[in-house]
């Protein structure tokens, strides 16, 4: 196999792997619990409930009319304790964000490259066909977009203000695909994650995070490219002081473990700088510490996966839909 080609499936597994390894324990904050309740999450396993951790009940979305209404049959759990984020969610299967990242592949190969135009129609189709997703959460970008959407913006202008991770969800599929033209890259990652996700925070995490995949993706060793586009974020100095401590108190003490970007990506370079070399140990370190593992994985696992480390064969066949991403 190409060696490129090699590190483009390499990406994208380790995006959708971070994603799906974590996603039974997204948005535990109480590790005592998350241990009691699955042990060292090792492989891709099914959600358990109730989820101890579970904010649900304190979230709330009224569609303003039928042109909104995206939560379909998952609304009934809303505003209810316990309940599991990705309930339905079987072993190996993603989280909304990366099951619309499929979509954008789909989108990338239908048309030969990014098409906003074709990728919109995509999203609104997706989240408005009841059944499609069965993913009972989904985040403030997708309500806000639609809340917009229903009164009557054009799909190109309902993103709206974001600091969450969640933004780079689909940078590693952008940056595999034009793994040979950096520009078009950029390009198509600031179109693409201003869709949902606005502002400057996210675009410069965005186009970092960019900059680091199409080095590796070409060659380049991942603690270098972390080196010389993260210092933003986080410095090697830094990098190195935190490998040398516990992974619970750098991601915990000093960094919060919670979905806003300007601790959440620091946090997925360090895990993908010290476990440069290891995916199988950068993806299981990240979705046991728990909080916004999800989203952590997807930047941690790209970064590492395009590096070339080696893919765990019994993940590879657990994931669905992992055939695609050859």
């Amino acid at each position: 196999m190409d060696d490129l080609v090699r590190r483009k499936r390499g990406c994208l597994l380790g995006a959708f792997l971070g994603d799906a390894l974590a996603m039974p324990v997204h948005w535990y904050y109480d590790r005592g619990a998350l241990e009691r309740d699955y042990g060292r999450v090792t492989d891709l396993v099914a959600p358990k409930s109730p989820h101890a951790d579970s904010i649900l009940w304190r979230s709330s979305y009224t569609a303003p009319n039928a042109k909104g209404e995206i939560l379909h049959d998952q609304a009934p759990y809303w505003g209810r304790r316990g309940v599991h984020y990705h309930q339905f969610l079987a072993a190996g299967e993603n989280t909304v964000n990366m099951q619309l990242a499929r979509e954008l592949l789909d989108s990338l190969r239908a048309c030969g490259g990014y098409d906003r135009a074709d990728y919109l129609r995509r999203y609104l189709e997706f989240m408005t066909t009841p059944g499609k997703h069965r993913d009972t959460y989904l985040e403030e970008c997708h309500r806000n977009f639609f809340t917009k959407y229903a009164r009557g913006k054009k799909l190109e202008d309902c993103g709206g203000e974001d600091i969450h991770i969640g933004g780079l969800a689909h940078v590693p599929v952008l940056a595999a695909w034009y793994a040979d033209d950096e520009t078009a890259a950029l390009a198509a990652v600031r179109e693409q994650v201003r869709v949902t996700h606005r502002g400057e925070l996210v675009e410069s995490a965005a186009r970092d995070l960019t900059k680091m995949l199409i080095a590796i993706l070409n060659g380049a060793p991942v603690r270098e490219s972390i080196e010389k586009f993260g210092p933003g974020w986080v410095g090697r100095k830094k990098l190195e002081t935190w490998s040398a401590r516990p992974d619970e108190e750098v991601v915990g003490a000093v960094l919060s473990p919670a979905c806003y970007l300007k601790d959440a990506f620091p946090a997925s370079l360090f895990l993908a700088w010290k476990y440069a070399d290891d995916l199988e140990s950068a993806l299981v370190a990240n979705t046991n510490l728990g909080g916004d593992n999800c989203h952590r994985g997807i930047v941690v696992g790209a970064l590492v996966g395009a590096g070339g480390a080696e893919v765990p064969p019994r993940w590879t066949e657990s994931l669905s839909g992992a055939a695609m991403l050859a």
